[in-house]
């Protein structure tokens, strides 16, 4: 389905498309003077725009050198009777027009294959401009490197969800991965061949958000030179990616909502609403019900997010993927310098399976790339970062390693008390699982608490 317009002076043409291309299930547009789809096209976005050569006042010509500045994205069809031909295989050759249609009784049958070649064409510079976009490869389960049972159950996670249309809010903390989770989806899923367009929420102000997100018309805001396709419309067909979630202002969140609710969008500058077919994957290393309690994010766009949550364990969690994440940067690493490092040097393994990688999957990443910058034998030796105090403090409460409660105590530097609680009660959970092998109402009877607490707090850590 595309967005149409009609231009010609001769009522009885622009009636005729109207109605056969509407049957087609196309949205059309018509006016009777190059005037007034200059005014059109400086007022909306149109994928197609459709125009008589031979008019009064202002021609075809015109109105096609106009799309071409203003809507440089919209295919231009010049519709030509014979005297206009010579006129038209010169718009075609300069490279402004689309095609070119004789009057003939057979125009509408030719109108709709050239709307179906321009579709075409606009559907492909979209799919290339997402890729020239997001120039990363496209990632696959393959790519999701760990075989915990963590890891295979958020393997299995993804292989349910790909074939659905929900949307899907994915949690983690910062560096686990939840761009490739994301990626991982799309790949999975019908949409696979269509676009997949990233966009960090938090890399933009509220108003460069808007118009990034949503497009604008030429004249909207100061710098606008032309109209511009925001990234809903580019990934049409596909699905888009919205990182950092969280840190997206309340006023972008309503129109955000609107958008999941209706299911269109509106360009920036625009009276007119655009139809849009996009899954929308969010992701956040924030506790987005904790930013709801507290009035930071609307309640009602978390539920519309938050249809299928996913969440990505830190690699804490998971360190017996270590080894195979260390071999895979250091094989992709090395191969990029061109150096020939065959293994890991044991030590150095062992320290890094036990370190606690506040930083998670991207931090061991920068860690092993910086080792291999330095590594001058056939084996890797690595040293480990530098920790922070309030990294450390963090990731020693999610782990449950902080010290026991005490007179003398004295708690790491940055540490909270939720984050100590927090750490705990987890701690607690798990060592209960581990003596009652697994047997969670076993497990609740050592804490004594109620196996309906056991399986909320369970729930609420992520266990």
């Amino acid at each position: 389905m595309a967005n149409i317009l009609v231009c010609d002076d001769e009522r009885s043409i622009c009636e005729m498309l109207d109605i056969s291309l509407r049957r087609e299930g196309h949205r059309v547009e018509t006016v009777q003077s190059g005037q007034t789809a200059k005014n059109k096209i400086d007022g909306a976005l149109y994928d197609v725009i459709i125009t008589d050569i031979k008019m009064p006042t202002i021609d075809g010509i015109e109105v096609l050198r106009h799309a071409h500045r203003v809507s440089p994205d919209s295919a231009v069809i010049l519709i030509t009777a014979v005297d206009d031909y010579e006129a038209a295989v010169e718009a075609v050759k300069a490279g402004g027009a689309t095609d070119y249609i004789r009057k003939s009784p057979g125009l509408v049958d030719e109108i709709k294959l050239a709307i179906n070649r321009a579709v075409e064409k606009l559907v492909l510079s979209k799919q290339n401009f997402a890729l020239r976009r997001d120039a990363a490869t496209r990632n696959s389960l393959d790519n999701i490197i760990g075989s915990s049972g963590a890891m295979e159950k958020l393997k299995q996670t993804v292989r349910i969800v790909a074939s659905t249309a929900s949307t899907v809010l994915i949690h983690g903390e910062s560096g686990t991965g939840k761009e490739l989770v994301a990626r991982a989806v799309h790949v999975c899923s019908p949409r696979a061949t269509d676009a997949f367009v990233s966009v960090n929420c938090g890399a933009f102000p509220e108003t460069l958000l808007e118009s990034e997100l949503f497009g604008y018309l030429k004249g909207a805001f100061t710098g606008a030179n032309q109209n511009k396709r925001g990234l809903f419309e580019v990934a049409d067909g596909g699905t888009i990616f919205l990182d950092e979630i969280s840190e997206m202002t309340l006023a972008m969140q309503v129109k955000l909502l609107r958008v999941l609710q209706e299911r269109t969008v509106r360009p920036v500058g625009s009276t007119s609403e655009i139809s849009i077919d996009v899954r929308v994957i969010a992701a956040t290393n924030r506790d987005l019900d904790k930013a709801v309690s507290e009035n930071l994010f609307r309640e009602d766009l978390y539920y519309r997010l938050n249809v299928i949550p996913i969440r990505v364990p830190p690699l804490r969690e998971r360190r017996e993927d270590i080894p195979l994440l260390v071999n895979h940067f250091l094989k992709k690493y090395a191969t990029a310098a061109g150096r020939s490092i065959l293994r890991v040097n044991a030590p150095s393994l062992d320290s890094l399976c036990g370190y606690e990688w506040p930083g998670n999957v991207r931090q061991l990443e920068n860690t092993v790339e910086r080792a291999v910058a330095l590594e001058t034998a056939d084996e890797l030796h690595v040293e480990l970062p530098a920790e922070r105090p309030k990294a450390r403090a963090a990731a020693a409460s999610a782990s449950g390693t902080l010290p026991e409660l005490g007179g003398d105590v004295t708690l790491p530097e940055g540490v909270g008390m939720e984050n100590y609680v927090a750490g705990i009660e987890r701690s607690l959970l798990q060592n209960a699982l581990n003596q009652s092998g697994g047997v969670q109402t076993k497990a609740a009877d050592v804490l004594g608490i109620s196996y309906r607490s056991f399986r909320h707090l369970m729930k609420k850590y992520g266990l």
